[in-house]
């Protein structure tokens, strides 16, 4: 068993906790970590997606007892079934086009100039959004949402596919300048997140599998174990954040992480391409 391979896994899985649910990115930090720890090789990139799995069950843990009331109330009552129905149309978008427009974005985009130039807008829209967000709000809750709402959403969410966009970023402020609440906007995107990780876990997996082997069970098992160790801390705490703060330090830390992404491209430190 290579215990170097296994803290680099267990390294990757923190980083893939902490930032799946922010509005900084997941992607381009994993991108710079494994960079930084040699772990960025095709394999790597599958493992990449794969332990996002793990940071989803920790928001199912969280999020539990409204799903299971959803389930439970499911087949009788309207609102579980309109929020259902509201995740369902959510998640439709980003399934179609990632199976039309992945390849080529992955081809084109995983570049130091597009990863970077989304970090630092992204930083403003955000600086944007919760400037507005004090007028704008016209739906406070996950429940009040319309099929319309989370469709929009759900575009917003395929931005996500550009690298350094961040989804839970997209969705998050996407939903707080269609006039989602900045709670309803988070939860929401929290659910989003489900069947979208899931589905992006499974479909990498499957794709990529002739990569894969039984020794590396290991390796993705770390990955997945600190995913949702750090994620499950990671969304308690962003919940809490929420009720009292605002977004502003996230928007300033993606511009200067935008920055970091041009030096460590410029000096040849990490290779932004995928």
């Amino acid at each position: 068993m290579d215990i170097v391979l296994l803290v680099k896994a267990a390294i990757m899985g923190v980083v893939e906790g902490l930032t799946e649910f922010l509005p900084i990115s997941s992607t381009g930090h994993l991108i710079l970590a494994g960079a930084l720890l040699g772990f960025d090789d095709a394999k790597a990139k599958v493992f990449d997606i794969a332990i996002q799995t793990g940071a989803i069950l920790a928001v199912i843990i969280v999020y539990w007892q409204k799903i299971r009331e959803t389930l439970v109330a499911l087949p009788t009552q309207r609102q579980a079934q309109r929020f259902s129905l509201n995740v369902a149309i959510g998640f439709l978008p980003a399934v179609v086009l990632g199976l039309l427009l992945g390849k080529m974005i992955k081809a084109h985009l995983f570049t130091p100039t597009v990863v970077a130039s989304a970090f630092i807008v992204g930083g403003f829209i955000i600086l944007w959004a919760e400037k507005r967000q004090s007028t704008a709000v016209r739906v406070n809750s996950v429940d009040d949402m319309t099929p319309l709402d989370a469709l929009k959403v759900g575009l917003v969410q395929c931005l996500a596919m550009i690298p350094g966009t961040s989804r839970s970023g997209a969705t998050i402020i996407g939903g707080m300048l269609l006039g989602l609440s900045r709670k309803a906007a988070t939860d929401f995107s929290f659910f989003l997140a489900i069947p979208t990780l899931i589905g992006a876990g499974v479909y990498s997996l499957y794709k990529e599998r002739a990569l894969l082997s039984v020794a590396d069970l290991p390796m993705f098992g770390v990955g997945l174990l600190f995913s949702f160790i750090s994620a499950w801390i990671c969304v308690r705490w962003l919940l809490r954040y929420i009720a009292s703060h605002s977004f502003v330090p996230f928007a300033w830390y993606r511009i200067a992480f935008g920055c970091v992404v041009l030096l460590t491209a410029w000096t040849g430190w990490v290779t932004w391409s995928g």
